[in-house]
């Protein structure tokens, strides 16, 4: 048996997963996965202390890993193997907590994607969201912030309004003005909170009509755990008579990009390993 694990760094947080495979690749099986904050934390720091937690509890430590993968800003740790893009990290990931999904959403706390894949996990096609911040997770948590609402409690919230208001689509100071000011005018929160949703929500469903995505479609990153964000991008896919998904999550849709790593990860060590059996013979 040999071990893989693959780290996600992202904007706002560490994401792990521990895979465990047997000798010819076969009967592969998750482990363990982790998240941690990054905070103000050096990040270094943060990756190193979430991959001790990931192997502690099976009594490993690195020697034990065949081949650590990173994706992300993962380039950035030197005792990985290697490393992987976004894209084919989540994509795999997804194939591995939903075989269905012919298509993703990778919500982050900065940037959102939509990629179109096939059954295999390849990448058919992708669109990105723009620079602006208004479309992201982390400007979800600072109105979170401002409105005294728990980041938790965010999506429940914003699925029991009547009448939401929307936000500017433009940027995030705009948007940011605007809740201001819903506020002042003693807009209810959920109201706002429905708005931001679906002000969000729309340049994701844009995106995947841009793939032409069809079928089932997993979120993945930091905002898939946001059941009011997941409810909005169904009700703007619902009313686009181009666009025929269903939007879905799974418990560890935010570890997807780990999970593809470390499931990489362990494809890499047997190409390897067959490599050096090929060349031990030829000497």
């Amino acid at each position: 048996m040999f071990y893989t694990a693959g780290i996600d760094v992202g904007a706002d947080s560490i994401k792990t997963a521990l895979f465990g495979f047997d000798d010819d690749g076969s009967g592969e099986r998750l482990l363990g996965t982790g998240i941690s904050k990054i905070r103000r934390r050096q990040l270094l720091d943060v990756v190193a202390d979430a991959y001790r937690e990931l192997l502690a509890p099976h009594k490993l430590q690195h020697r034990d890993i065949a081949y650590l993968a990173t994706t992300g800003e993962g380039e950035l740790i030197d005792y990985r193997r290697g490393h992987f893009y976004s894209m084919t990290a989540h994509a795999r990931g997804a194939i591995f907590l939903l075989p269905e999904a012919r298509a993703v959403v990778d919500a982050g706390a900065l940037h959102g994607k939509a990629m179109l894949i096939d059954e295999r996990s390849k990448v058919l096609g992708h669109r990105m969201t723009s620079q602006c911040a208004s479309g992201s997770g982390q400007f979800l948590e600072n109105i979170a912030r401002y409105l005294g609402v728990p980041l938790e409690d965010v999506g429940e919230l914003s699925k029991k309004a009547e009448k939401p208001e929307l936000v500017s689509g433009i940027c995030a100071v705009l948007a940011e003005t605007d809740v201001i000011n819903m506020v002042s005018r003693g807009i209810a929160t959920s109201d706002i909170l429905k708005g931001i949703h679906l002000s969000m929500a729309r340049r994701l469903v844009n995106l995947l009509r841009m793939v032409r995505a069809s079928g089932d479609v997993l979120v993945t990153g930091g905002l898939a755990k946001n059941s009011g964000f997941i409810a909005a991008m169904q009700e703007l896919a619902d009313g686009d008579k181009r666009l025929q998904v269903r939007m879905l999550t799974r418990e560890l849709s935010i570890n997807a990009g780990a999970i593809g790593a470390a499931l990489w990860a362990g494809y890499r060590h047997l190409r390897l390993a067959e490599g050096s059996g090929v060349l031990a013979k030829a000497s």
